[in-house]
């Protein structure tokens, strides 16, 4: 049996990323793209576009945890523009400001949850907010009650390893089986554990070194990451 899956706000809000309409009978899980956390401006450009030629893409992350507000705004002023004009819809980590300067399609929180109501509700219909950093299922359904767009499973922060960690796709089993909010997991760093994470039942899956690092380049990458996306299948059961 499928689980429903919320067309309400996220169909008018996420229509872009995430590809369920109402009246859609099921759907593929999507790629979800992250940036290195450093990276030469220029050769990433060139990177993230031959990345958007390898085939759909629902969403692009900006995170740069060590660059300074200028290096951020002149990241998010190159690549926002370059993934947009693929239809993807790009997020940027933990800076509001720069989510309104550079035209981005929302923030992504990670950490507390402090002030995460507040920014759901001043984004209103207008931005998507994401959160990230959940350790526990009772944050995790804390954070359920705030508004947020999507739940991110996975610590960016932490060093990869070839599949992903054993808590995340616990996270994603579970959020997936019980919410209606759309939720993203982070693959690992080989290709094949798209797949994996695919299992999960998350609507999104994120990859990073999987396609910036993949010895045939980003476009393959891509290309083949969507082609193990396409055995999975979101289906939308009757509420």
């Amino acid at each position: 049996m499928g689980r429903r899956l919320n067309v309400g706000y996220t169909a008018r809000k996420l229509s872009s990323i995430i590809g369920i309409l109402p009246g859609a009978n099921s759907v593929h899980p999507r790629l979800y793209l992250v940036t290195p956390p450093a990276f030469d401006l220029d050769q990433f450009e060139e990177q993230l576009k031959q990345a958007l030629e390898g085939g759909d893409v629902a969403s692009l992350l900006i995170t740069m945890p060590d660059a300074n507000e200028v290096e951020l705004q002149a990241a998010a002023k190159r690549l926002v523009p370059v993934a947009q004009a693929h239809d993807v819809a790009v997020m940027v980590e933990n800076n509001t400001q720069i989510v309104g300067r550079s035209g981005a399609d929302g923030l992504h929180v990670t950490g507390s949850d402090t002030d995460l109501e507040n920014i759901t509700e001043s984004f209103q219909d207008d931005k998507i907010v994401g959160h990230a950093g959940i350790k526990t299922r009772h944050e995790a359904m804390t954070v359920a009650t705030m508004g947020v767009d999507y739940m991110f499973f996975g610590f960016l922060a932490l060093e990869q390893e070839e599949e992903p960690h054993r808590k995340s796709l616990d996270f994603g089993i579970w959020w997936s089986e019980v919410f209606e909010t759309p939720c993203v997991v982070l693959a690992g760093t080989a290709l094949s554990s798209v797949d994996t994470a695919a299992k999960t039942g998350a609507e999104f899956v994120a990859v990073r070194e999987a396609v910036w690092n993949h010895p045939e380049g980003p476009k393959a990458a891509v290309e083949q990451a969507n082609a193990i996306l396409s055995t999975h299948t979101l289906s939308e059961s009757e509420g």
